[in-house]
């Protein structure tokens, strides 16, 4: 079945452009990706993966980004510029997802590792309002922006891609922790690399946070493996956050983390008007400060990794991040934060703007 899958889910343009290379106009990405979502038969390789659950599967997206690609930006078709259809020369495009087999799937990550300098990896899990092509295109953009030296990973839980269906979100990521679990703990134990970034952004911390926490209770030995832990403007509950889930990731891990919090984060405003408190990503008074993790005060600047200023300006969280995995310098020694004191000897770092 995972076979007929691999062939159905290659489609075959009617005026092909050899996709099976890079070009002088593109370049061609492979993102391994576990997903919960269902499958759908389309000639739309944007509608492979649908919202509704499913059983876990494994696989590898190939995703074209053009040679004029812009630092922080996912191009895709605009209709100012009467652009009606991706064109690859143009828009970051989905060219092929393939379909393994779990074993496979491990198998053929760690021989990609293997062959990289560092043997990194990282991982990223989405958030809230994010299709499966989003999410992919996402994570290709990390990779390509930051100049990573290793394999690319996401994992996609069934969220809606919809503004409005919030609630069903939030029910999907709980239901999906299980599924999440699994896979990390496969990813960690069978990956063979050195070096492992674990990210998430938004309500995708509830996912890769329970996950993290029971993984490194019931398999101690993994927490050599992680290198770092970014969580980019979580959107969960802040006591939870700093009297529950950040101290037991702390105790677990014993790596380092770090936290990016916003004060202009609009879903996370949105969330705090909804639930009636404080999330965990959010800046000011309520900012969440805990011993054993690194609080990045970003507000100000573009939370969402779509930040456009990159290496022109300092003022994005994805040139911090870059900062991390390239240097592997803490913040107090990152020359893009400020360090910022309070009282009792509580202290933050804020990104110079």
């Amino acid at each position: 079945m995972e076979q007929v899958f691999s062939i159905c889910l290659t489609y075959v343009d009617p005026n092909p452009i050899d996709r099976g290379a890079n070009t002088p106009d593109f370049v061609k990405l492979p993102i391994y990706f576990g997903t919960d979502r269902n499958y759908i038969k389309s000639k739309d390789l944007n509608d492979t993966f649908g919202i509704k659950r499913s059983k876990l599967k494994y696989g590898i997206v190939e995703v074209s980004i053009p040679h004029d690609h812009r630092v922080g930006e996912i191009e895709s078709p605009a209709i100012w510029k009467f652009e009606f259809t991706e064109d690859p020369k143009k828009h970051m495009m989905l060219q092929k997802i393939s379909l393994l087999e779990k074993n496979e799937f491990f198998d053929k990550l760690s021989k990609d590792i293997e062959e990289s300098e560092k043997k990194s990896t990282f991982l990223f899990v989405h958030g809230y309002n994010t299709s499966f092509s989003e999410a992919a295109k996402r994570t290709a953009q990390i990779s390509y922006d930051l100049k990573f030296d290793g394999k690319a990973v996401f994992y996609s839980w069934p969220s809606q891609a919809s503004t409005f269906r919030y609630g069903k979100d939030e029910e999907n990521i709980a239901w999906s922790q299980s599924n999440m679990q699994r896979f990390l703990e496969d990813y960690l134990s069978k990956s063979q690399a050195e070096e492992i970034y674990l990210v998430a952004h938004s309500m995708g911390n509830r996912g890769l946070t329970h996950a993290i926490v029971q993984v490194m209770k019931n398999h101690p030995d993994l927490r050599n493996k992680i290198k770092e832990i970014i969580l980019a403007a979580p959107d969960i509950d802040a006591d939870v956050f700093k009297n529950e889930i950040a101290p037991q990731m702390v105790a677990e891990t014993k790596k380092p983390i770090t936290l990016y919090v916003s004060a202009d984060d609009l879903a996370l405003k949105a969330s705090k008007l909804l639930h009636g408190n404080p999330r965990a990503g959010d800046a000011g008074e309520k900012m969440v400060i805990v011993d054993g993790v690194e609080t990045i005060d970003a507000s100000g600047i573009d939370t969402s990794f779509l930040s456009h200023s990159y290496f022109a300006d300092t003022n994005s969280i994805i040139s911090d991040i870059f900062d991390i995995i390239q240097s592997g310098q803490r913040a107090l020694d990152r020359k893009r934060l400020s360090l910022i004191k309070l009282k009792n000897n509580i202290f933050y770092w804020k990104v110079k703007q």
